[in-house]
């Protein structure tokens, strides 16, 4: 019996995911758990698996169409099995094509025709489908329209902002582009005639082009892990009361350190970096201050038993934090080893969900683009986050010397949730983090 294969929930904050390729054709033998599609969720892209195994017998949806969570995208048979017209869902972004009748010369009226699900529908001649697709948006209102539907607009030189959407959400889908193919600037309204003697006026600039305050600019679209960014950071800041805490830390002894393990080591992806030392001199510190390993819920705290440390990395058009899980109880190698491969695979678009979804505590690290400190917003629902600067030269007092020496300073600084903890805990945990770098032999024997 034919069974659909359905978008999948690859994480909880997962509403819709966009089909960007097909690994398989109709046609072929599928395995239960064989991919079937690459698709994009608001993080990352990723290979999906076909819950059922046999014959795909139908693709529901095209490449580049986004579609709900839980609906069907293929339907999957056994070998020669007979799939009804009408099976599996339809796709969220497209509806059922009728064939339009000609219009004849008795009679002007649209035509009844009879959609899917039985209810009668009327269709407009053909004779002017243009004028059934233009609408009127406001200056500045969002184009919400597939990657596909884009590059069909573009292709064609159709002005998106002049397409009526009929998908979910007001949406432009595929078949509100599809009539308008071909058709010479069908939706684009047509400039009145000039009379003869008078000055063409100057053409007007698309509204589009124009902020609430008159200011000339251009509206872009944001990529979907900028979107969830742009919500996670506004809840984060208007609803967790920041505050923060620096500290500078003397990384001279942690850099010979450092120095010492890579000259032993011959695999690279075992070398050290000094964001290593960092996660895990964080970690140990979150042993003494659990405080900060928890989050705020609905007038509680919730403590975290284990302390797994996100690492915020940049990708292209964001941000992801994976995290080394139990990072307290990972000897510097194998974080090393993590950390290298999770940076990777984040900025070639291969991690799974489980990798970015959790954490206990997040470390950013500015100091490669050589940034001597600042101050990060809170990776929600966690109680902290800590920002690295880079290590530079500096003249510090020396009491024993009674001189100024160079040393190699570092510049840290807590952000912390006051809801859960205050400011002399957040201080005695930066303390803590100081003290292990500054003595990173410690990092080795905990």
């Amino acid at each position: 019996m034919a069974k659909e294969v359905l978008m999948p929930r690859m994480g909880y904050d997962m509403d819709e995911g966009t089909l960007l390729r097909w690994l398989k054709q109709i046609g072929d033998t599928i395995e239960r758990g064989e991919p079937i599609a690459e698709i994009e969720t608001d993080k990352t892209n990723l290979e999906i698996e076909s819950f059922e195994g046999g014959v795909i017998h139908k693709f529901l949806i095209d490449e580049g169409d986004t579609v709900p969570v839980g609906q069907a995208i293929a339907v999957v048979g056994a070998e020669g099995e007979e799939i009804p017209e009408d099976s599996g869902s339809a796709p969220a972004e497209s509806e059922p094509e009728e064939a339009q009748p000609e219009p004849t010369a008795e009679s002007e009226q649209p035509a009844v025709t009879a959609s899917s699900n039985g209810a009668e529908q009327q269709s407009q001649p053909q004779a002017q489908p243009q004028q059934a697709q233009v609408t009127e948006r406001k200056p500045g209102e969002r184009v919400r329209a597939s990657p596909l539907v884009r590059r069909l607009a573009a292709e064609h030189g159709l002005d998106l902002q002049q397409i009526n959407g009929t998908g979910p959400g007001g949406r432009i889908i595929k078949d509100d582009v599809l009539p308008l193919v071909g058709t010479p600037q069908a939706p684009l309204a047509q400039p009145e005639a000039t009379p003869a003697g008078q000055e063409a006026p100057a053409p007007a600039a698309s509204a589009a082009s124009f902020s609430q305050d008159g200011v000339e600019s251009e509206l872009q679209d944001m990529s979907r892990l900028r979107k969830t960014i742009a919500k996670r950071m506004s809840e984060s800041f208007t609803q967790q009361p920041h505050f923060y805490v620096s500290n500078a830390i003397d990384m001279g002894n942690a850099m010979a350190l450092r120095k010492q393990i890579n000259a032993e080591v011959e695999d690279d992806a075992h070398k050290v970096s000094v964001n290593d030392l960092v996660v895990k001199a964080t970690a140990l510190a979150l042993r003494k201050f659990p405080m900060l390993n928890a989050a705020y819920e609905n007038d509680q705290v919730r403590v975290y038993p284990r302390i797994d440390i996100n690492m915020a990395i940049a990708v292209e058009g964001g941000l992801l934090s994976p995290f080394i899980p139990d990072a307290d109880n990972k000897p510097i190698g194998k974080i090393a080893a993590m950390a290298k491969d999770l940076a990777k695979r984040a900025r070639e678009g291969g991690l799974t969900p489980e990798e970015y979804q959790g954490g206990t505590f997040t470390t950013s690290n500015l100091g490669m683009f050589d940034v001597d400190r600042f101050i990060a917003i809170i990776n929600p629902p966690q109680a902290g986050i800590l920002a690295i600067g880079s290590i530079a030269k500096q003249a510090v007092w020396d009491d024993e010397r009674e001189e100024f020496v160079p040393k190699d300073i570092m510049n840290a600084t807590i952000s912390a949730d006051h809801r859960v903890t205050d400011g002399v805990a957040a201080a005695e945990f930066l303390q803590e983090v100081k003290r292990l770098l500054q003595n990173p032999m410690l990092l080795l024997v905990s």
